[in-house]
């Protein structure tokens, strides 16, 4: 590692937050972390060589870079006073692209860089350092973040000016949780039919309609009632949806298919499934057509 490697700030260690600061550490790089409530994820980071800060402002204060991996664009907006001359401020959140632009021109006011990273795959890949990431950054700050990004990422995509990650982000999450209610509701259209859903699984298992989302909503589902092969709550995933129909209005787009499988994750949520995993919509197809898909 080169005597020019930046210092790291890192807030946010949750499920994709632990990989993605575990790896930053092994691959050599000068790593601050805040820790919250929940100490339990910082515990074999810091046994690793990482420091610990007990505020932003000190976390900001030695590092180069900070990487942020919160939720969306309020916990954001909550933490990016720590602004100063100098930094750079990496967003891997998925965030509203209206919330992204004010924040980049705020904190440019103040002197600190803003770029909008997020991220797809999920915590297994963190782990791994398989994540990827859709990076909204001009040509010269992308090469020089990107040694920053492989320590945790495969595939690092520069998805063009700044903004642009944050946009494909949303148009990638609008794309998933497509197939996710699609396939959902094709499980009810089967239980209420009569058709085997292992039958399905087969058919489009063999077919151009298989994806990683089908396989980790149905086939987890038929091997043993598996639901959390996809680890992302559907309150997230509404939220996400919220953003991109939103952004759809923006510019305009007709978003027919957007404002449907937002009120599918809408309904999941006031069926009281919103701390569960994506599959669970499985779970609204069994409540809302009164049959039984998941083996239990």
């Amino acid at each position: 590692m080169s005597t020019d490697t930046p210092r790291v700030g890192f807030i946010g260690l949750g499920l994709m937050g632990h990989g993605m600061a575990k790896n930053l550490v092994a691959k050599g790089f000068p790593l601050t972390v805040r820790v919250h409530r929940n100490r339990k994820p910082a515990e074999d980071i810091l046994a690793a060589g990482a420091r610990e800060a007990s505020t932003n402002a000190e976390l900001a204060r030695n590092s180069d870079v900070v990487i942020l991996c919160v939720t969306g664009s309020p916990q954001v907006e909550e933490i990016v006073g720590v602004a100063r001359e100098g930094l750079t401020v990496i967003d891997t959140s998925t965030a509203e692209p209206e919330s992204t632009a004010k924040i980049r021109a705020d904190l440019a006011a103040k002197g600190t860089l803003y770029i909008d990273a997020p991220l797809a795959r999920t915590p297994k890949e963190a782990e791994e350092g398989r994540l990827n990431t859709m990076v909204g950054a001009d040509e010269a700050t992308f090469a020089r973040l990107k040694p920053v990004f492989s320590a945790y990422c495969e595939n690092v995509i520069h998805a063009g000016p700044p903004g642009h990650g944050h946009m494909l982000k949303l148009i990638n999450n609008f794309m998933a949780m497509s197939i996710a209610t699609a396939s959902a509701e094709a499980c009810a259209a089967c239980a209420k039919s009569g058709v085997s859903i292992k039958k399905l699984h087969e058919v489009i298992s063999a077919g151009a309609v298989n994806s990683g989302i089908f396989q980790l909503m149905v086939g987890k589902m038929l091997e043993a009632g598996d639901l959390a092969g996809l680890k992302f709550t559907l309150e997230n995933a509404m939220k996400d949806l919220r953003y991109y129909t939103r952004f759809a209005a923006s510019l305009p787009v007709a978003a027919l298919v957007g404002g449907a499988v937002h009120q599918s994750l809408v309904t999941a949520n006031l069926l009281g499934l919103g701390d569960k995993y994506v599959a669970s919509l499985i779970e609204s197809q069994e409540k809302l057509a009164g049959v039984k898909i998941v083996p239990r």
